[in-house]
């Protein structure tokens, strides 16, 4: 696959709005130009400050029937989800929409996975429960009766509804030892894109050195307004708690936790995780550098709550760049 970005997709970010709003914020998206969308898989926000946390598997059916764009999701299997369940979800959308629903599978967050209770593992653990999780569902996706034991257990699963082609399993990388990693056995990856370019080129070509054929996805944080200091306002607000360093993230358990450090979170170090400005022509700049590393699609999230000027701004002035 590769090949130059022609496509930019939209990201809807469930922690952020309501689902009514969403619904609606994905409709301007194919209004403006968008051909794609990736949407969050929470059971709780990263913030009190975002406050919402929609059940994404109830909203595909909605937005995928509202719309022609395409939709992700990124998921955690193993924890509040069985492998089945989310391969059952995951085949019906697809069987109802051919070829327009994909998954991503990573090894998720305490924030999320913690209400069942679970003993939440170290990250190596976490991987290979992920593993043996896309396993089970790849096995599921031909159609097979699946019975196995080890990190999850399953008896005698088969999916009777089934689309004609499976969807492909995705794997997200936050690392460069985790993007090495999903190359052995992903059907892809998502990873974020930054104002540090080389840090994203270097994900991308970890897993490139083992899979130069697979595709590769972004989701880029910017936010977009009026002026350079509303982008960096709204921005601090919205997405304080997602630049807070190192792994920690997926250890909190609660919002109430992640703003405890957010607030020591400043604009500089917001500026150094999110793509901020008021200039169009910089936002540009920005995914043309995404471009270059020959990436699939680029999902865009406009991390502030202005979410109508930024569709409408970057459906007019910057999508025509990419087409």
């Amino acid at each position: 696959m590769g090949g130059p970005v022609t496509d930019l997709g939209y990201h809807a970010s469930h922690e952020q709005f309501a689902p009514s709003a969403l619904l609606e914020y994905v409709q301007l998206a194919d209004e403006h130009g968008f051909d794609h969308a990736l949407a969050s898989d929470h059971f709780h926000p990263w913030s009190e400050q975002q406050g919402e946390s929609g059940f994404v598997w109830s909203w595909l059916g909605s937005a995928l029937e509202a719309t022609d764009l395409t939709f992700g999701t990124v998921n955690a299997p193993g924890y509040r989800y069985h492998p089945a369940i989310v391969a059952q979800g995951a085949a019906t959308l697809r069987e109802l929409y051919p070829e327009r629903f994909w998954l991503a599978v990573g090894s998720g967050q305490l924030l999320n996975e913690g209400i069942t209770g679970t003993d939440w593992p170290v990250k190596r653990e976490r991987n290979a429960r992920l593993e043996e999780c896309a396993d089970v569902m790849r096995r599921l996706f031909e159609g097979e009766e699946v019975t196995h034991h080890g990190r999850v257990d399953v008896e005698q699963a088969k999916l009777y509804s089934r689309p004609e082609t499976a969807p492909p399993l995705i794997g997200a990388a936050l690392s460069e030892e985790t993007a090495a990693w999903l190359a052995e056995w992903a059907d892809g990856m998502i990873t974020v894109a930054t104002p540090d370019h080389e840090a994203d080129a270097a994900r991308v070509e970890a897993f490139r050195e083992t899979a130069p054929e697979k595709p590769v996805y972004l989701k880029a944080q910017h936010s977009y307004a009026e002026s350079d200091a509303d982008a960096l306002e709204g921005a601090h607000e919205q997405w304080g708690t997602n630049c807070i360093p190192g792994p920690v993230t997926q250890e909190l358990r609660t919002p109430e936790q992640y703003d405890e450090l957010a607030d020591q979170i400043t604009a500089e170090e917001v500026e150094e995780n999110v793509r901020v400005s008021g200039d169009l022509e910089e936002h540009i700049a920005w995914l043309e550098a995404d471009v270059e590393l020959d990436v699939d699609r680029v999902f865009v999230h406009n991390v502030n709550t202005n979410q109508e000027a930024f569709l409408e701004a970057f459906g007019d002035d910057v999508l025509p760049s990419f087409q």
